[in-house]
């Protein structure tokens, strides 16, 4: 037993219940450089570093209690020489005196691996039984094996185009720096990020290749890291680290900073990096410039989820890009819950439409020469159970987006539709009053508009002469093809086509000869230009020009006008003087359920508000 110990290559001491080393082998000499012989009487946990960790330090002392089966930890140990080992540490009793015994134990050791203090309490036959007996302390140099796993690690956890940290390392760090113990300690509790992506990287990789690509991502990467050191040093706290820098994948970047102190920091980093990435890149030759949009977020770390900060980031970033790239944005609160509320408005305006939460209100369009209702315009409105009822400007974007404007533009026709043949049949002895409804150009593009209009038109009994559809000058003045096509096919059919809001978009009045259009309804910005007359202001003559000279176009081109956001008397009896033929405002009514419209419908002059 003793040859057999002495020779063995695994290092190994016998210590006595007391701690005390009473046999080491060369092994453990070599090892740890110390004389085996001088090593006999010390106190063997010294030897191998077990008092500076609690838990081992507990499990080692239970150990030699006999209340614990094993211990298997792993030390770093500093070697006389000066060089550092890392050393995997198992003490375990020994039951008898055999040789056997010891060398069974000895092989075993060697394959043991892991930081973690195992133990096994109450195990039979080391209780107080084996108190007398001795313990096998034996050491094995993992340095070799800790090195391997350190590289893989660090291959792991890094990009190996820009040798940053990549996403796996950043959201790693991430979650640290945002853990309790973490920003209770730290002298700000707050944390800050840069999300940054290369304005037109594709363009780059598409154009030179994706060879180039790479190193400019790699240069990038420096630039980023430099600027990342420069806010390091400038930082007045001596132990605050510099800002963990990682690519996140693609041409994304971001810029970590644990313990900030304000969006001031913040916000000279991203102007530091903007500025960093203005020079040009040399790249072999290849001479590329690029821009960068930065998304800013600071914030108290309490609270704070790694997922909830990156899509923060994430949304700040995408309105940098929108506002027009090459620029640093900061999380505003205030903007991302009206983004919330659009993402929440548009996931339920399908649903919202089969349940039936959508009605219509009607705004009279007044004779300016009889003041009476010759017809209305629908105005679609949500009931929505949350937000309360909603106007067009806040839903009909997203319907138009998701393509639900189809069906609910196709709601809002047959709706005002049934509506106006109504009115016609509760009055026969007057004149009947039209119905104007908005139409969508996607509604041209995505449907079969003239099928739908004929269709809704036969089952509700309208003429088609009391249908009014009204598009936006933008849309009407740049159609061609199928929705010009459409627009003839109604206008064919007796259904009015009107141009809303005109004057504002592409004013082609060239081009206007050439639609089918019946009805020019005229902005209300020029209307609004006569809001001062009768105020002791002098009216500005341009406005009244400029809106004479549009109707008289648009009579000549046997075309009627609506004027738009008529609120005055005084704007009335202007718009009257220069032969403007309908008026639409709040001097008349605003919108109003259908059986207000009843009411006013036999009112000369109506100015209900």
């Amino acid at each position: 037993m003793r040859a057999a110990f002495a020779a063995a290559p695994l290092a190994m001491a016998v210590v006595d219940r007391e701690g005390l080393v009473v046999a080491a082998n060369e092994s453990l000499g070599s090892l740890l450089g110390v004389d085996p012989a001088v090593a006999v009487g010390k106190v063997a946990a010294d030897l191998v570093d077990l008092t500076s960790d609690t838990r081992a330090w507990h499990a080692y002392r239970e150990v030699l209690r006999g209340r614990q089966a094993r211990l298997r930890c792993t030390r770093r140990l500093k070697h006389p020489d000066g060089h550092s080992l890392w050393a995997q540490v198992t003490v375990t009793p020994l039951p008898t005196e055999s040789a056997t015994a010891v060398d069974s134990e000895a092989a075993g050791v060697s394959g043991a691996a892991g930081e973690v203090v195992e133990g096994a309490h109450g195990v039979r036959g080391y209780g107080g039984q084996g108190a007398g007996q001795g313990i096998l302390l034996s050491v094995a140099d993992i340095s070799a094996r800790r090195e391997l796993q350190a590289r893989l690690r660090h291959l792991q956890m890094h990009d190996p185009v820009t040798r940053l940290p990549n996403r796996a390392l950043f959201f790693e760090r991430l979650s640290a720096a945002l853990e309790a113990d973490s920003y209770e300690q730290s002298g700000t509790g707050r944390i800050g990020l840069c999300y940054l992506d290369l304005d037109g990287f594709k363009a780059v990789n598409d154009t030179l290749g994706h060879r180039v690509g790479d190193r400019l991502l790699a240069a990038v990467a420096e630039r980023l890291t430099r600027c990342a050191e420069e806010t390091g040093l400038a930082r007045r706290n001596p132990d605050a680290v510099a800002p963990l820098v990682a690519r996140l994948g693609g041409d994304e970047f971001a810029l970590l900073i644990e313990d900030s102190t304000g969006t001031d920091q913040l916000a000279d980093l991203a102007e530091s990096v903007l500025k960093a990435l203005q020079l040009p890149f040399d790249l072999a030759g290849q001479r590329v410039s690029v821009s960068a949009s930065i998304g800013v977020v600071e914030r108290h770390a309490a609270g704070t989820t790694p997922t909830g900060l990156m899509q923060a980031a994430d949304t700040t970033l995408y309105w940098a890009k929108a506002d027009g790239k090459s620029r640093w944005t900061l999380f505003d609160p205030e903007r991302n819950a009206h983004r919330m509320t659009r993402q929440a408005l548009s996931s339920t305006l399908r649903p919202a439409i089969e349940r039936g939460e959508f009605a219509l209100d009607y705004q009279p369009l007044v004779g300016m020469e009889d003041g009476r209702v010759h017809g209305v315009e629908a105005l679609v409105r949500w009931h929505h159970p949350q937000f309360g009822i909603l106007t067009p400007n806040r839903f009909i974007g997203l319907a138009e987006e998701d393509g639900s404007i189809v069906q609910l533009g196709r709601w809002v026709l047959a709706t005002a539709c049934r509506q106006a043949r109504r009115w016609q049949l509760e009055r026969p002895d007057e004149p009947p009053i039209f119905v104007s409804v908005n139409v969508a150009v996607r509604q041209v593009w995505d449907s079969d508009l003239v099928a739908d209009v004929a269709e809704i038109l036969a089952e509700t009994g309208l003429p088609a002469r009391l249908l009014q559809l009204e598009l936006t000058e933008s849309a009407v003045m740049g159609s061609a093809g199928r929705p010009l096509q459409a627009l003839q096919a109604l206008s064919d059919m007796g259904v009015g086509i009107a141009i809303d809001d005109f004057g504002t978009g592409y004013s082609n009045l060239a081009y206007l000869s050439r639609l089918p259009v019946s009805v020019l309804k005229l902005d209300g910005s020029f209307v609004r230009g006569f809001q001062y007359e009768g105020e002791g202001v002098a009216p500005n003559p341009a406005d009244e020009i400029v809106v004479e000279a549009m109707i008289q176009l648009a009579h000549r081109l046997g075309l009627t006008v609506t004027a738009e956001c008529v609120e005055t008397a005084a704007q009335a009896g202007r718009l009257r003087r220069i032969g403007c033929d309908t008026g639409q405002g709040w001097l008349y009514s605003r919108p109003v359920g259908a059986d207000r419209i009843s009411v006013l419908m036999g009112k000369r002059a109506c100015r209900q508000g």
